[in-house]
């Protein structure tokens, strides 16, 4: 199966790219394969939804991640079960 080509990068791509490198290991279990995978592919909704989850802090987002809190953001929240179920149903095929 070959990989799809992924668009050339914008400098704003790469600084968003270059922050979903978080510092921990269960957060770079969901956030690596989606930037490697579907954000350059993603409508600029969907980067600008990414953009502002990254500005919460780590332990926020692992909260959002396992389940053990909500953000206050729907579409924040949507992105997160999105990058979920992506992320789990790629590890079946």
């Amino acid at each position: 199966m070959s990989t799809p080509i992924q668009p050339e990068q914008t400098n704003e791509q790469r600084r968003i790219i270059y922050q979903a490198r978080r510092g921990l290991k269960e957060l770079d279990f969901y956030l690596g394969p989606y930037v490697k995978e579907l954000y350059l592919t993603a409508d600029p909704a969907e980067q600008d939804t990414f953009a502002q989850m990254l500005t919460h802090e780590d332990p926020d987002l692992l909260d959002y991640f396992t389940n053990q809190n909500r953000p206050e953001d729907d579409a924040i929240w949507t992105l997160v079960n999105k990058i979920k179920t992506w992320r789990h149903t790629k590890d079946l095929t």
